[in-house]
């Protein structure tokens, strides 16, 4: 089964108007949703490590 390119640059013009693009609002907020996750997990895990590192200190009397 052989396709032309010509066909193939049609068929590949006639998906792309098929495309709905988001709007700016949503684009937007999707970016400060996954902004403000990415910022909570960090935190979560600093605070996870401090703990761990702390609990690490006490039980092997290490780092002073």
């Amino acid at each position: 089964m052989s396709v032309s390119p010509a066909k193939f640059v049609q068929d590949v013009r006639t998906e792309a108007t098929k495309v709905t693009w988001p709007t700016r609002r949503a684009t937007l907020v999707t970016t400060g949703a996954v902004l403000a996750m990415a910022t909570m997990t960090s935190v979560f895990f600093f605070v996870v490590d401090q703990i761990i590192g702390l609990g690490v200190r006490e039980l092997f009397g290490l780092g002073g």
